[in-house]
């Protein structure tokens, strides 16, 4: 008489394993993965940012504008200018407003980083911060 125990390994022995339903549950994950993470929009231009022994990390969900050596002003790959940062920033925060960083490079005259934060601050951002190397 056979024991419960080698009974039931009998009948596993012509069984297989269904892996669709274990295919659906990954595929489901890395879709949950890719839409809920955050994408941070890069300026489209490399600067050489000056350095500072005080930085810190800010959150993800900022925006980001560049200000090149030679005084372009770029949001997302278009040079905007001083002129077009109010209204591109408006149009950005008007549902939800984020902080702004400014990719400012170390021999841009400070008179066009403060024309640029102005209008910033115009289009409505509380928060202006400038983007620093650590040193």
């Amino acid at each position: 008489m056979k024991s419960f125990i080698e009974s039931k390994m009998e009948e596993a022995k012509g069984q297989e394993l269904d892996l669709a339903p274990l295919l659906d549950v990954v595929f489901i994950l890395l879709i949950f993965f890719i839409v809920t993470t955050v994408f941070v929009k890069e300026t489209g231009i490399d600067v050489d940012k000056p350095t500072a022994v005080s930085t810190k990390q800010l959150q993800k969900s900022v925006l980001m504008i560049a200000i090149s050596a030679n005084g372009e002003v770029v949001y997302a790959s278009n040079n905007i200018g001083v002129k077009g940062v109010r209204s591109t920033i408006t149009q950005a925060i008007r549902t939800k407003v984020k902080p702004l960083v400014i990719q400012a490079d170390k021999t841009v005259p400070t008179d066009l980083l403060v024309q640029v934060i102005d209008q910033a601050k115009l289009a409505g951002i509380k928060n202006v911060s400038i983007a620093t190397v650590n040193e």
